[in-house]
């Protein structure tokens, strides 16, 4: 006989959703796909590990589902794919929350409270909204083994990527070079471009500038020869000749004086070091 499916009257998705995971719960379901494709062609899935000293969101629901759909698609396929969680313990995020929560700066550790009481704290809040992210997990039946997740605190994830790093430097692949990165001196380290990006990082303020007067004088040397010599400075001195006179009043009555080129920087210290002001005479100044 034919098994009968059920028939909704009425489409309640929250309370069908809520039917699977009950299902499967009691099933087991997510364990036994894994038992019965044993000796299968593996699919190697680690979870890019969230962190857990802040609630899940709805763009974690997101990222999840399309990880998951990946995950489901490849075992329907045949694979292996073994599901490894895992929690990221690491940044600046935690450690200034701590002392955000203890009242306390860098200076601090080792003075007021020792490093071991401070890794400790920090332990313990950087996994402070597991159960939260355990709970949104089952939810919406993301697909993850949550019992042996990785944890970047502990010492055989940092050990095993020393070996990575011994490896690559073993067979020649890495390289010391420079480059301009981002600094906190409050933190007393670089800053990520996802720390870059907190709420707060930026905020509108008023800056120094200054407007610096440049005479144009006539002749001015170019450096050239011959009669082009000063061709180009002489262009320049009647184009701003012109732009002068537009402004005066009667048109033409102060064509003898001086004439400046105005120049805008929010770096007043470099003026002093100046050696030259680049223009061009087909560029509208203003």
């Amino acid at each position: 006989m034919l098994a009968r499916y059920n028939e909704y009257r009425q489409l309640d998705l929250p309370a069908i959703g809520k039917e699977i995971l009950i299902k499967w719960e009691a099933n087991d379901t997510f364990k036994k796909s894994l038992e019965i494709r044993k000796g299968a062609k593996p699919f190697v899935f680690y979870e890019g590990p969230p962190s857990a000293n802040g609630m899940p969101g709805i763009h974690h629901v997101i990222s999840r589902t399309l990880k998951d759909l990946v995950c489901r698609y490849k075992t329907m396929r045949g694979f292996l794919v073994n599901r490894k969680g895992g929690w990221d313990t690491h940044g600046l995020p935690v450690e200034l929350g701590v002392e955000k929560l203890l009242n306390i700066s860098k200076e601090d550790i080792g003075k007021k409270i020792t490093v071991e009481e401070y890794n400790a704290i920090c332990r313990r809040e950087v996994l402070k909204f597991k159960d939260k992210w355990d709970e949104i997990t089952k939810k919406i039946g993301y697909w993850v083994d949550l019992e042996h997740p990785y944890i970047t605190f502990e010492n055989n994830y940092i050990e095993t990527l020393w070996w990575c790093l011994k490896q690559l430097y073993e067979n020649d692949l890495l390289y010391e070079d420079v480059s301009i990165q981002p600094y906190s001196p409050a933190a007393g380290t670089g800053l990520s471009s996802h720390e870059l990006n907190q709420p707060g990082t930026y905020k509108d303020v008023k800056d120094t500038s200054a407007v610096v007067m440049f005479a144009l004088t006539q002749p001015l040397s170019t450096g050239g020869e011959g009669e082009n010599a000063n061709l180009f400075s002489n262009e320049l001195l009647d184009i701003a000749k012109e732009a002068w006179s537009s402004y005066s009043s009667p048109p033409g009555e102060r064509l003898g004086e001086e004439v400046f080129f105005l120049a805008w920087t929010t770096t007043p210290w470099t003026l002093p070091s100046n050696l030259g002001l680049t223009v061009g005479p087909n560029i509208d100044y203003v």
